[in-house]
Formats: structure tokens, sequence, C-alpha cells
């Protein structure tokens, strides 16, 4: 479809609202597909891990798909940055499949090395379900910006329920081919991420970003320069991704910006804390309950977290909306820290566990809505895709290095310890969102 940028702003504007349809019904259905490839591998990472490589290193298998969706966000937006969001999505739904393909060739050959590598590339989907989320807000008008993030961010929820039940399934089938146990699964995986790649390549046209660069750089000469309007605006708003748009550029803006700041800490604290006191519940449950038990409760209290985590983000997206992101984000910290309270003082009660669990997931999901919106409409067109995978890159380690730190925690202060110190983490964002900051249109601040 294409848009008359000859056209005033009025006339165009119903092919904008068209293109945003077309292209948010089509995240939304690779959403679910790429959910239910993600959701697949990290149900049975840690298993196949522990047989081929042993229980010792299967924790830090799963930790490599963690760093891999956060190093591969880097290539990926500067894929974006200079050809838009098509091929930057493409290719990272493609690296994931390659990863899937070695991980099952490691299962085939028991070669360790083999598994890691594949275990990282497989973290390429990861990557592309985040991206997608930002692609969402591209041509989105500003008062529906987190309202139409949250909706493929809640998308992920149907890949998530419906994933385990796929992962059974594709390891009875591909057993019967003489594929080992739990290698079928991603052999399923990749050819989700695959189908995922060829829609967006055949489907996501015009490309959203490039489409919004066009558009910006087409207005900008309607402002005539003056004293009280410099031309820096139409610096800031270039039809193309300028080269040097890379992490360093993405730095410099984020640390000039104090919107862009904090969207990015409250994404980054946010997953932080989420994922400490995520990672260790299974292992406190595991403390109180027998074998037999453990499974069936860890499941049970995971999918309530996830619940919170992805179910309610339409009605974040809602409130991001109504009320603004800053106060969305500061009802996420709330809500970490009282999730932090509930289950740090648990016990061995699980009812009320599960109750943190949920409170921890709606926690996430204000920081990670708001904080993603904000983000997105704080910084310039040219450098956005680089910004937010300077995002993704920051969020990404933070959330492993919390996974790998959680653990000696556990181990030598115990979960209530392991819980206080994640409230701590917290505590600096309500002092960094309660700061003024700019809430102007993207290319209007600065």
């Amino acid at each position: 479809m294409a848009i008359d940028l000859t056209a005033s702003g009025t006339a165009a504007r119903p092919d904008i609202a068209s293109i945003q349809r077309r292209t948010l019904r089509l995240l939304f259905t690779t959403q679910i597909v790429g959910g239910v490839g993600v959701t697949i591998g990290i149900a049975v990472g840690a298993l196949l891990a522990a047989r081929i490589a042993g229980t010792a290193v299967a924790g830090v298998a799963q930790s490599a798909g963690v760093v891999g969706a956060a190093l591969l966000a880097v290539p990926v937006t500067r894929i974006m940055a200079r050809h838009g969001r098509r091929p930057g999505l493409v290719v990272a739904y493609a690296v994931g499949a390659v990863g899937g393909v070695l991980v099952v060739l490691s299962a085939v050959t028991h070669w360790i090395p083999l598994l890691f590598l594949g275990m990282l590339l497989f973290g390429g989907g990861t990557a592309a379900n985040l991206q997608a989320r930002y692609t969402a807000v591209d041509l989105a008008e500003p008062a529906r910006r987190g309202r139409q993030l949250s909706l493929i961010v809640w998308a992920t929820t149907i890949g998530a329920v419906a994933a385990p039940n796929f992962a059974a399934l594709a390891d009875r089938v591909t057993t019967g081919w003489g594929l080992p146990p739990l290698a079928g699964p991603f052999a399923f995986s990749s050819a989700a991420f695959v189908l995922a790649a060829v829609v967006l390549l055949g489907l996501l046209r015009p490309d959203p970003l490039l489409t919004a660069r066009r558009l910006a750089a087409a207005d900008t000469p309607v402002v005539p320069p003056t004293d009280a309007a410099p031309t820096a605006a139409v610096a800031e708003a270039p039809a193309a991704a300028p080269r040097g748009a890379g992490m360093r550029a993405a730095w410099s803006v984020v640390r000039a910006r104090p919107a862009a700041r904090l969207g990015v800490a409250a994404v980054a604290v946010g997953h932080l804390v989420m994922v400490a006191v995520m990672a260790m519940t299974p292992v406190r449950l595991g403390e109180s309950h027998a074998d037999a038990d453990v499974l069936r409760l860890v499941g049970i209290v995971l999918s309530l977290h996830i619940a919170g985590m992805y179910a309610f983000s339409p009605v974040v997206g809602w409130l991001t909306d109504r009320l603004g992101r800053r106060a969305v984000i500061l009802g996420g910290v709330g809500f970490l820290l009282a999730a932090c309270a509930v289950a740090g003082t648990a016990g061995h009660h699980t009812p009320r566990l599960s109750v943190g669990l949920v409170l921890l997931g709606l926690g996430w999901s204000g920081t990670m809505v708001a904080g993603s919106t904000l983000l997105s409409e704080s910084v310039p067109a040219g450098v956005r895709p680089s910004v937010q995978g300077f995002c993704d890159l920051v969020m990404g380690l933070a959330g492993a290095a919390a996974a790998v730190v959680s653990g000696f925690v556990m181990q030598f202060a115990g979960y209530p310890v392991l819980t206080l110190l994640a409230a701590v983490a917290a505590a600096p964002l309500v002092a960094l969102a309660l700061r003024p900051v700019p809430t102007g249109a993207p290319d209007e601040e600065g």
C-alpha cells in the first residue's frame, strides 16, 4: 500500500492507520508463532542440557540463550537502523532457527560445544520477539502507543500457554523419526521460527520504520526555520538512519535524554528483579516439598507468574496511555517491591509464595510496557532502532547476571535475603521515576 507523501497530514492519516492495523495483525500472529518456538526451548532446554552435559552445566546452557538474545540485539538493530524492521526481524528468526538445528545436532552427537553454540544462537528467537514490541509503535498514534505495544506483548501469553502441549507432541513425533528424546521440540522451534520469518518477509510491507522516517522527512520542511524553531529538528528526523547509529551513539542519546534513561532503567531493573526472584523460586519450592510434588507445584506457581507477566498487559498498556508512562513505571516498581515482601516472608506457605510471584509478574509488565513506550517516543527516529537494541542488550545482560548471582545468594544466604536484595535493587528506580522528564513528541525533545 503506497503512501502519498505529497499529501497533507490529514489526507495521509487514513493510509497510516490502515498500515498500522495490518502491521499489528501481522505482528500479533507471528508473535504467537515465535512465542511457541521460544517457550518450547525454555521448557525442555535445561532437561536436554542435563542429559548431554550433566546437571552442573544445565543452568549455564539455559543462560547461553539469554545472553544470546542480548548480544544478538546489537546486529539485529543495526540491520533495522539501516534497512528497516522487516529484514531485522527476519534475520533474528533465521538465526534462532539455525540455533535450534544446532541444538538438535548436539543431541544426536553429544558434542557439548555445539550445544552451547546452538543455545546462544537460539536466543535469536527471543531477540525477534522482543523487537516486535517496538515495531508495533513505529506508526502508532501517541495516545495509543502503550496499548498497541502491550497488545504485542500480550500475544506472547498465547504462545506460552500452548507451547508445553506442542513440546510433548513434537517429542513424540520426532522420537519416531529417530531423533533423541527432548531434541524434537527444538526441531519444532526451528520450524516455528522459519514460518514467522517467511510470513514477515512476505507480508510486512511497507516497512513501518522506513515509512515513519519518510513521513518525518516529508513533514519537517513544513515548519519554517526561525529563531524560535531551530533547524535541529530537521536533522533529528532523517529519512534514513545515520551511519553512526551504533551502540555508542545509542548510549550517547540515552545519556543525554532523561526520558530515555528512565525508559532503559525501568526495563532493565524490572527484568533484573523478576529474573532474580523467579529463577530461584523452584529451588525454594524444592526445599519444602517432596520430589513427587515439586514439578506439579512449580508448574502451577510459574503459570500464575507468567499470567501476571502477560495476561494483563493490555490493561497495563491502557493505563500507560491514560495515566502516563512514569505513573505506570512507579506502579510497576510498587508491585515489584510488594512481590519481594510477600515472597520473601512466605516461608514454606506455597499459596502466599504464588501471590508473590503473580505480583512479580505484574511489576515486570508495568516496567516493561511503560518503559518501552517511554523509550520509543523519547528518541529521534534516526537512532530509535539502535537505542531500542541498546535497551534490550542491557535488559538481557541484567537478566543473565541476575540468574547467575541469584544462585550464589540462594546457596549462601537463602531465599528471604535474595528477595531483600532484589527489593534494594528496585528502590533507586523510584527516585529516577519521580524526577520530571520531558513529555514532548519524539523528535521535539532536546
